[in-house]
């Protein structure tokens, strides 16, 4: 065989390759060398092309589509996305790659919009400004739980999320400008908009497709990286089926009706580098999934920050939430059942920007936090918890509360909370000495004094040289 069978280069692999197949030959070459790129382009590509080149037309040239992209990938492959909005989702189903050369998926930045803007022809106005369609889909409780339309660029959710506030709908008659509704009896959405302001002006836009990025099947050995969803219905990235070796490397979920980032069933997932913002839930997690999660931002969420309600391993490492959710982190499990989620926070700072939040351990679940900072929060557990090196201060003072049965393990944390109360004593910072007699918890810790958490050494609480900032 020549030795050019063997070169690396992918330029020269690439036109073997095309050689090959248009001969209808096989050429061996090192495993490595037979790694390949697609570009994909919506503007500029056509799926008749073989994706193989950026910029070239033609039978070289991008494809349109990402799902062409990724149908035309296999192992050691790269799909290459331009830095673009899609109005795509990016969709595996039994899709692979093999140990040491995984399929990658690469979005340079590019943002999937699952939002289409309204047709006026599509709606019939009822009354002045206010508008009915009766066929936009088919509108089941899972979707009109994460439902929302856009209003000029604004998000409105009208009170409602799957897994949070649920506020009734309101009469159409009711709706102020930039507000809709639903209405059972004709299946049928509304929206206001002002007075002499005409449909096609008011820019709305309704969250169509379900995910971002979705996984369903068998999927092993895939990344995906430098991408953004957004503007969907459910969740920003959709991770079902059975998984191994799934990596998300700078990743983002903007304005989701659900989760930002959901594993589901047997999925074994890693996150490095992960901001989610304005959606109903940041990370929500269940059944027997397994996550590793690193470099988190989370802010403005409406349900609830992190969510693990059922069972599964979770670990957030160095990460940053600013929580303005009616729940700030939940961990819990099913005690019937005898089965539980853990999660293992590492390193990560939550402040309360809103509401009443609160850090909740229901029964069946298991936290294991160190070395994390939580101001204004309050600290509920009746499941089990382990805080070690922790700072839990802020305002408004927090307040704790270990229910009766709960099992919790305390050490060298820092208290500058309101009350703490185990079982039915409540106890405060004058009468913390007895607290730690009686549960023999907390040997090393101190209650502190009003502000001292700011003076305190990094050996408690996070350490923020190591944390995401704000995008």
């Amino acid at each position: 065989m020549p030795y050019w069978c063997f070169c690396r280069p992918r330029a020269l692999v690439r036109r073997l390759r095309q050689l090959a197949l248009g001969a209808g030959c096989f050429v061996l070459c090192d495993a490595t060398a037979l790694a390949r790129d697609f570009f994909v382009n919506p503007a500029t590509g056509t799926d008749s092309a073989n994706g193989l080149a950026a910029a070239a037309a033609g039978p070289d040239g991008p494809v349109k589509t990402i799902a062409r992209g990724l149908k035309l990938a296999g192992p050691g492959d790269t799909v290459h996305l331009a830095p673009v909005v899609f109005k795509e989702s990016a969709t595996f189903h039994n899709r692979s790659g093999e140990p040491g050369r995984p399929l990658v998926l690469d979005g340079h930045g590019a943002t999937l919009d699952g939002s289409e803007p309204l047709h006026p022809a599509d709606w019939q106005e009822t009354a002045p400004g206010l508008y009915r369609n009766d066929h936009l889909l088919k509108a089941d409780d899972f979707v009109l739980l994460r439902w929302f339309f856009s209003f000029d660029g604004r998000i409105s959710h009208m009170g409602r999320c799957s897994k949070g506030t649920r506020a009734p709908f309101k009469k159409p008659e009711d709706l102020q400008p930039g507000e809709w509704t639903f209405s059972a009896a004709g299946h049928a959405f509304y929206v206001r908009i002002a007075p002499g302001q005409k449909l096609a002006d008011a820019r709305i836009a309704a969250p169509l497709r379900a995910n971002g990025v979705g996984f369903g099947g068998t999927c092993q050995h895939i990344v995906v990286r430098h991408l953004t969803a957004t503007h969907v219905h459910n969740d920003g990235f959709n991770i079902h089926g059975t998984t191994r070796d799934l990596l998300f490397e700078d990743i983002r979920a903007i304005e989701c009706g659900d989760d930002g980032f959901s594993a589901h069933e047997d999925c074994e997932v890693r996150v490095a580098g992960f901001t989610a913002t304005g959606n109903a839930t940041g990370i929500c997690s269940i059944n027997d999934s397994v996550s590793d999660n690193d470099q988190v931002f989370i802010k403005d969420c409406i349900g609830h920050d992190l969510f693990f309600p059922e069972c599964g391993r979770h670990t957030v490492r160095n990460s940053r939430i600013l929580s303005s959710a009616e729940h700030a982190i939940t961990v819990a499990g099913r005690p019937k059942e005898h089965t539980g989620a853990t999660l293992v926070l590492d390193n990560v700072w939550v402040q309360r920007a809103s509401g009443s939040n609160a850090v909740s351990v229901l029964a069946g679940g298991t936290l294991a936090a160190t070395n994390v900072t939580l101001l204004g929060l309050d600290l509920q557990v009746s499941g089990t918890a382990t805080l070690q090196n922790a700072i839990i201060a802020g305002q408004p003072q927090p307040k704790i509360n270990i229910s009766t049965g709960a099992v919790w393990h305390a050490e060298n944390n820092l208290y500058d909370a309101s009350t703490l109360q185990s079982g039915k004593t409540l106890y405060t910072r004058k009468t913390f000495a007895d607290y730690q007699r009686a549960s023999a918890q907390d040997a090393h810790s101190r209650w502190a004094g009003a502000g001292e958490h700011n003076a305190t050494p990094s050996t408690r609480g996070a350490d923020e040289s190591r944390l995401p900032v704000a995008p």
